[in-house]
């Protein structure tokens, strides 16, 4: 009798422990009650997905043919199309304006002009690449990149190291606003040399800031800064891989017959339909340019009274139509840096188990934060940044899913694929030599091709030469409005939610 009185008892106090607990949201696992203080503050958000950075569009991701659109003319073989498959990204709208890198060099030199200067000198693009023997182009060496007529004119000049710089930078900044205008830190424009907001730093407790009012800490009742398991900073701007600006050049989107099937009714050359850089519609703006490039020798615009392209140099960033992504300037205008190393051979079928058909990429080096004996990050650099360090070989040897942790070479220039670059001697392939894409406003039609490509060594820069930026998508691949999973029939919209 005594143990029957004992499992009512017991079986009462569950049951009014389960009702107390009913209405919060449990763990499926283990049934723990979530966010809740007494059951030990383990947090699970409401999360309604990843928001879009200024000047950002998001990319749906999926399947196409990488590589060349157009008739190999060059002979190069260097773009033999293959199918890959893109995940789902974010774009700028636009190529970096001159307006948006002179707001990153105010902030450098405010920052670290009076202890380091060289952080300043060393991101001012080349106003010389203007310059030229038999051209009177010394007017643009004074005025493209400061005068105010040229403001929103792309960035040129710039080298691929100084453009993931800038990317960097922008990260920094883009990811303080957000947390000011979430009323977590006060806006502070005193910030000097190692003393400035930088996300990593910030994310393991090395920055701190001036607060206004912290995160409510369920573990212990108290304040907390943000997390990243929070999903209010965002992941870092870069440049596009070569794969990923392809794929939103084309934007094959435009040309799917329906959204019930998986067929594209056209094929591209040009982020356009057709053959031609012209506008073909018959209405007011019929043989209108498409794109900004050199129509033929000696013929940048066109003639007075009539000009082709109403562009000599570049054209300003939101000049002529997007494509069906709504990105301005995929062809034409200015060509522009990716994050790819260039081998030739990068886009061969050399195997269908080596050839990587998701997310191709060439790369560099792999890095890992540089760690304490404890296994925290030593502590941040002169300049605010956490310091990494590039993965050894000997790491990596132990592996399953790589090997090395230089990847230059990989199957391009290494024993293995039996191809290599005798830099300086019978080729100007190097580990520094880095892709762009795209043409310009100073190239012929054949360049505006997204499947075109051509390399420059990552610290030089070119007058034709410019970027825009990129971010990785977390989550659903078609928006936040699918973040709970994919439901049947759904609704393929290109929309997210903006800070």
């Amino acid at each position: 009798m005594k143990n029957l009185l004992k499992l009512g008892a017991f079986l009462c106090g569950a049951a009014v422990l389960l009702t107390s607990c009913g209405s919060k949201d449990r763990s499926s696992s283990t049934g723990w009650v979530y966010n809740d203080t007494k059951w030990g503050g383990f947090e699970k958000l409401d999360y309604e997905g990843q928001v879009t950075g200024p000047n950002l569009v998001l990319i749906e991701g999926g399947t196409f043919t990488m590589g060349l659109t157009e008739q190999d003319v060059t002979y190069e073989w260097n773009n033999i199309p293959r199918r890959v498959t893109v995940s789902s990204f974010y774009m700028d709208e636009t190529e970096v304006a001159n307006i948006d890198y002179r707001e990153y060099l105010y902030w450098i030199n405010r920052v670290f002009g009076e202890s380091y200067p060289e952080v300043y000198r060393d991101a001012l693009p080349d106003t010389l690449v203007w310059r030229e023997e038999l051209s009177y182009n010394e007017p643009f060496v004074e005025t493209y990149l400061r005068h105010p007529s040229y403001d929103n004119y792309p960035v040129v000049g710039v080298s691929w190291i100084q453009a993931n710089e800038y990317a960097k930078w922008r990260t920094d900044r883009v990811n303080e606003m957000i947390l000011i205008e979430k009323g977590i830190l006060n806006p502070n424009t005193e910030q000097k040399d190692e003393d400035n907001f930088n996300t990593d730093s910030y994310l393991v407790g090395q920055y701190q800031g001036d607060v206004r009012k912290n995160l409510k800490d369920l573990r212990t009742g108290g304040e907390r800064p943000v997390r990243f398991e929070d999903g209010i900073v965002l992941p870092a701007y870069r440049l596009p891989t070569e794969a990923e600006w392809e794929y939103a050049a084309l934007a094959l989107q435009g040309n799917q017959t329906s959204e019930k099937d998986e067929r594209i009714s056209d094929r591209r050359f040009y982020p356009w339909d057709g053959n031609t850089a012209r506008y073909q519609k018959r209405d007011k703006y019929q043989g209108y340019m498409l794109a900004n490039f050199k129509r033929g020798g000696g013929d940048y615009m066109g003639m007075a009274g009539r000009l082709n392209d109403d562009a000599h140099i570049p054209a300003p960033v939101r000049t002529f139509w997007p494509n069906d992504f709504g990105l301005y300037n995929m062809a034409g205008n200015v060509n522009e840096w990716v994050l790819d190393l260039y081998r030739p051979l990068t886009s061969s079928a050399l195997s269908d188990v080596d050839n990587q058909d998701l997310n191709p990429y060439r790369g560099g080096h792999f890095e890992s934060k540089e760690l304490d004996e404890e296994g925290r990050p030593v502590e941040k650099d002169s300049l605010g940044r956490l310091r990494y360090r590039y993965v050894t070989d000997e790491e990596a040897a132990g592996r399953d899913n790589y090997r090395t942790g230089a990847v230059y070479n990989y199957l391009d220039g290494d024993q293995q694929s039996q191809a290599f670059y005798d830099f300086g001697k019978h080729s100007l392939i190097s580990d520094h030599a880095r892709v762009y894409k795209g043409g310009s406003w100073s190239d012929r039609q054949f360049w505006l091709s997204p499947g075109a490509r051509r390399f420059l060594d990552e610290e030089k820069s070119s007058r034709d030469i410019g970027f825009r930026c990129a971010m990785t998508r977390t989550g659903s691949p078609s928006g936040n409005e699918n973040e709970g999973g994919h439901e049947f029939p759904t609704k393929r919209k290109q929309r997210s939610r903006r800070y």
